[in-house]
């Protein structure tokens, strides 16, 4: 029935009123400056001392200001998540590069060119709040999309795969994966008896331990990792036609990563390392970004694929279903307030936007279910959407009331509907649009059983194995035989390396090897309760969309160059090095045995960054010695120094030596300079100027490649 004129008019006058009463609230919300106030908004009067009977008397309790510091103080702590709890975020945008009106109805996805504001946040699954950043574990990549029609998460990680398939498995995960209860240790690793001991009782976490062992849980950076949403989803158009889409970040700087010992170095030099990576790359305006590509598969070619896509242990090949770019994320603001926005951050997998579902993924489901109850508990109640980095920036109009932590000021008399008492401002009044439903071909009957297809534990694990480089299969060796030796029963070692013969045998006999367990038989893991395989044929023998050095990025910005100098050092090639790595937004650190200036062969001074005693070379990309004989002289008589440059050789970086700096390299054999520039990533130079145009070119293109793999006899040297 249409609206009489004087309904509308009184609707029209309370949206009016409602409006300036908000206007009014944002004008007393607006920062003060000046003096010091409680929370409350009232002035302390000095916030130095406490109020006493005398200048040696005891408090006294009219202090009211002392006892509000404090009460404050006391609760400032909240619980952590029990999971993804070590993390930071940063804000930015997601720019559409391709429309997608064909897949989805979702409206920040069918116009090009609009930018969709964003808050990302990368973490740790395993470590608490104080653990290192550079510990072995798979890395969060959280997106909330603050879109016009209400916020959508994307929680994702760095790897495509998890370790269970359902979530009534994922507490006992995550329980074996934290410090074993009765001692608490240890601390954010997965190299213990409790973890090894349900990983190799439970075949579906084969696929995602291969990934957890590989170079891929060890990133040099954040900005250096792509990101999967991990789950299938499903795309629906406007006409009702449903797909299912795998969403995939791709770092614009590239896949690079930490070695396993220099991950454990930098924990104790900079347990921030990646936190501090991200923030000071923003802040010098080299912001981060990835491309979102979407594997988009038609409902009627899922069933071809060889495998289940609702099973989260596997992963789409990208060369049976090609990634399709759509868009780009820019990180370029660092967060006001760590606490207020990267810790009160909230995100949810079911926070989905029109066009956007979830499917009938078991682990999904369970992740539904849960995380609602986890953030209540952890942020205080109901209503921690409407903290500032949750809150959308679409209209809101809902008929939750109260609860603790309240910020939202409701309108007008009705929290209910139907009502005819309602003036516009409670609720929306168009019906708004549905919220996102399961898409389902049919009920079939209940069961706690998963399709047939879940049985295949190994053939991806085994996949995986085959894609990588050989270098990559090196580390994911050494990576099993390090986690294991940390396991103190044998019948577990044993276990995983029985598990790991249905993956490669080569690979389970070097673990077997070096942990003390017996031959690998494949045959031992079938007789186990529970135990059922079911080995599926993908229509592709190995993918080189998985190998780390295929995916170089663009460009060495942001990479960190260490040039070690004493006095003495030649500075003429050395100049035109610094030059063009700062045109490449490469950064240029000078080390010396101490911080301050050094004298050059020319009587310059030279400004120093640090000092080579408290910084070492997992900090760094790659090696300059500028050269000079006195230079090279005292270098060689500096234990750090030499340490310095040969480890960084150890860990296949580019090593840079001009002049007589080739003589640093002779304990490693490679006193003659063309022996040494055989050497992949070992670039020799001469200081003179006619040299310098090919000595930046070969520079370059060794530190685009981030690591050299084919040096001989490293665990031969002496770092």
């Amino acid at each position: 029935m249409p609206q009489s004129k004087q309904e509308s008019q009184r609707r029209a006058k309370a949206n009016e009123a409602a409006a300036a009463k908000l206007k009014q609230l944002e004008a007393f919300a607006e920062p003060s400056e000046g003096a010091l106030t409680t929370p409350d908004g009232i002035a302390v009067t000095d916030n130095h001392g406490s109020l006493r009977a005398g200048t040696r008397g005891p408090l006294l309790a009219e202090d009211f200001f002392l006892r509000d510091k404090l009460a404050h103080f006391e609760r400032e702590r909240i619980p952590e998540r029990v999971v993804w709890a070590r993390g930071a975020g940063a804000h930015g945008y997601f720019e559409l590069t391709r429309p997608l009106g064909e897949y989805t109805s979702a409206g920040f996805l069918n116009d090009a060119g609009v930018r969709t504001p964003v808050f990302v946040r990368f973490s740790n699954l395993t470590g608490s709040q104080g653990s290192a950043d550079t510990v072995r574990d798979m890395r969060g990549f959280a997106v909330k999309f603050y879109t016009r029609e209400g916020n959508w998460d994307l929680v994702g990680a760095n790897m495509p795969v998890f370790f269970v398939q359902d979530a009534m498995k994922f507490p006992d995960l995550v329980h074996a994966l934290k410090p074993e209860p009765h001692h608490g240790m240890p601390q954010a690793s997965s190299a213990h008896d409790t973890f090894w001991d349900f990983a190799s009782l439970m075949p579906e976490s084969t696929h995602a331990l291969m990934w957890l062992m590989s170079d891929r849980a060890l990133p040099r950076s954040w900005r250096m990792m792509d990101g999967f949403g991990v789950h299938a989803f499903r795309f629906v158009n406007a006409h009702g036609v449903p797909h299912f889409v795998k969403f995939h970040w791709k770092a614009r700087l590239g896949r690079h990563a930490l070695l396993q010992a220099e991950a454990r170095r930098i924990a104790g030099l900079d347990a921030d390392f990646l936190r501090r990576d991200l923030w000071d790359a923003i802040e010098q305006g080299c912001f981060p970004e990835w491309e979102l590509a979407l594997q988009l598969i038609p409902e009627a070619k899922a069933a071809s694929l060889g495998f289940d896509l609702l099973d989260p242990t596997k992963l789409v090949p990208e060369e049976l279903v090609p990634p399709l770019v759509v868009g780009k994320l820019v990180l370029n603001r660092n967060p006001d307030d760590f606490f207020a926005e990267s810790e009160q951050v909230a995100f949810h997998p079911g926070r989905l936007v029109p066009g956007i579902e979830f499917t009938g993924d078991p682990l999904l489901q369970g992740r539904l279910m849960s995380y609602t109850g986890s953030q209540m508990a952890r942020l205080g109640g109901p209503n921690y959407a409407q903290l500032p980095i949750n809150r959308p920036v679409c209209p809101v109009h809902a008929f939750h009331r109260d609860g603790a932590h309240r910020t939202a000021i409701g309108q007008g008399a009705v929290s209910y509907e139907p009502s005819s008492l309602a003036t516009g401002a409670e609720v929306r009044v168009d019906g708004g649009r549905e919220a996102p439903q399961p898409h389902a071909n049919g009920v079939e009957a209940r069961t706690r059983l998963r399709a047939n297809e879940f049985d295949d534990h190994f053939s991806q694990a085994s996949f995986f194995w085959n894609s990588v480089s050989p270098a990559e299969r090196d580390h994911i060796v050494g990576a099993f035989q390090h986690e294991l030796a940390q396991v103190r029963v044998p019948a577990i070692r044993q276990r995983v390396v029985d598990n790991l013969a249905h993956v490669d045998s080569r690979l389970a006999r070097k673990v077997a090897e070096a942990v003390g367990a017996a031959a690998p038989d494949a045959k031992a893991a079938a007789g186990r309760a529970g135990f059922r395989e079911l080995r599926l044929k993908l229509p592709i023998e190995t993918s080189p969309a998985l190998a780390m050095e295929n995916g170089n990025g663009h460009g060495i910005a942001t990479r960190r160059v260490a040039v070690l100098v004493a006095p003495g050092v030649e500075v003429g090639a050395l100049r035109a090095l610094q030059q063009a790595l700062e045109e490449a937004r490469a950064r240029c650190i000078l080390l010396a045995e101490r911080i301050g200036s050094v004298a050059t062969a020319a009587g310059q001074q030279l400004q120093v960054d640090e000092s080579l005693c408290s910084s070492a070379s997992v900090l760094f990309d790659a090696v300059i010695v500028p050269g000079g004989a006195a230079c090279v002289e005292a270098l060689a008589a500096n234990g750090h120094a030499m340490h310095f440059i040969h480890e960084a050789f150890k860990h296949g970086k580019t090593v840079c030596v001009i002049g007589d700096a080739l003589k640093l390299l002779e304990p490693l054999g490679l006193g003659d300079a063309q022996a040494a520039a055989a050497v992949a990533g070992v670039i020799v130079g001469r200081n003179d100027p006619p040299s310098r145009v090919q000595l930046v070119q070969d520079f370059l293109a060794a530190l685009a490649r981030h690591r050299h793999w084919t040096r001989a006899h490293l665990d031969r040297v002496a770092a």
